[in-house]
């Protein structure tokens, strides 16, 4: 691991040269890659409590979602910029609490994707930020505890529930998942948190097991009252 960080190290400067770095919110020039420029940063709005109205549990967001955030999401999970994952996960952990002394990690569980939404995609954006969270000492990631059996129309437009609906028995526990979270703390982790249909849908295939609490983790957190740029 330390012979790969020294050859990531090496090799930035080269990285720069072909691919300067640029803000991924706005694009001017920025010091160094996957960094956001002074006036993006100046523009992230961070939710001042976890508690979210109609949530039964804490959600831990980075931010609010606006279009500072959106355009680093769409940057991050449609532009194909993973590189986004260590950022984004830097700012999730900023609001997460430190794991107990002399409790197992937290388990950090991604929102899964269908696996024709994975294979288009290439890459889940949620399992992503998991394993970023994990190497900032924020649990333990358990990538492969969920799976979308039945895959879903775009959300977007739909009403609660509509979307209710349209997710009841698509997320399920993968087999194995439930003896693993058992009497475990779980911290299920997406992107952007919107409605909150699929976190319960998720969170529901999760309290089934029995786990000893129950969170969630986002990089970005939609509020119908929260003033957007672009909801």
């Amino acid at each position: 691991m330390a012979v790969a960080r020294q050859f990531a190290r090496h090799l930035a400067p080269v990285v720069d040269l072909i691919y300067p770095p640029r803000c991924p919110s706005c694009g001017v020039a920025v010091a160094a890659q996957a960094g956001l420029c002074t006036d993006c940063w100046s523009t992230l709005e961070v939710p001042e409590h976890p508690e979210v109205p109609g949530q039964a549990v804490p959600v831990y967001a980075a931010t609010y979602y606006n279009e500072t955030s959106r355009q680093l999401v769409l940057a991050y999970k449609h532009g194909g910029r993973i590189a986004l994952a260590a950022l984004l996960a830097r700012l999730i952990a900023g609001r997460m609490p430190e794991p107990e002394p002399g409790r197992p990690p937290p388990l950090l569980v991604p929102v899964p994707l269908h696996r024709w939404r994975l294979w288009s995609r290439g890459f889940n954006q949620a399992a992503l930020l998991s394993q970023q969270l994990q190497k900032q000492g924020k649990g333990e990631a358990a990538v492969a505890s969920l799976v979308r059996f039945r895959r879903t129309p775009n959300l977007g437009g739909l009403g609660r529930e509509a979307r209710e609906r349209v997710l009841t028995g698509a997320i399920r526990l993968a087999p194995g998942a439930a003896a693993r979270i058992k009497g475990r703390d779980v911290v299920l982790v997406d992107d952007v948190l919107t409605s909150g249909a699929t976190s319960r849908a998720c969170l529901a295939a999760i309290a089934a097991a029995g786990p000893s609490s129950i969170a969630v983790a986002c990089f970005a957190r939609v509020e119908e009252d929260h003033k957007l740029a672009h909801p």
